[in-house]
């Protein structure tokens, strides 16, 4: 009878198992950074540009950004002339979300040292499902815009 309950009760914890990996397989972000660059600082503070793709099929939310340049980093949304900070930005699912010169963006400011051309800044996205991503930003020129080749 030992064994009988022994192979019963791994049934049951196997059945578990698969029904909560079921419950589970919702799909996830798919998170890639491409086209991340710094322009050289002129002054003490810096932005960030770069493109986030999400291939899953669930959405996202940019939450945060962090530096060892600064301890005051934010995220900024530019609409109608206007900057101003934002909690969070979104990432559709099967879309992206583009922070780029004119736009969207990182703000570094009180910079703890100036990055030159050619140097890479370090900087880790925060997101609202998905682990945090390290990315490189390299300094590029003072007014450098890939927008613009």
């Amino acid at each position: 009878m030992t064994r009988r309950t022994t192979a019963l009760s791994a049934a049951v914890a196997l059945a578990a198992a698969l029904a909560l990996t079921g419950c589970s397989s919702e799909s996830k972000p798919d998170l890639e950074v491409s086209g991340a660059f710094m322009p050289q600082p002129v002054m003490d503070m810096a932005g960030g540009f770069l493109t986030i793709r999400n291939d899953g099929d669930t959405a996202d939310k940019l939450t945060s950004v962090t530096s060892p340049l600064s301890d005051d980093v934010t995220i900024h949304e530019a609409k109608n002339q206007k900057m101003r900070e934002v909690k969070s930005f979104d990432i559709p699912a099967n879309g992206e979300l583009k922070l780029e010169r004119g736009g969207s963006h990182i703000m570094f400011m009180e910079l703890k040292s100036k990055p030159k051309q050619g140097d890479k800044v370090s900087v880790e996205l925060h997101f609202e499902k998905s682990d945090p991503i390290e990315v490189d930003l390299p300094v590029e020129a003072p007014n450098h815009n890939p927008q613009q080749h």
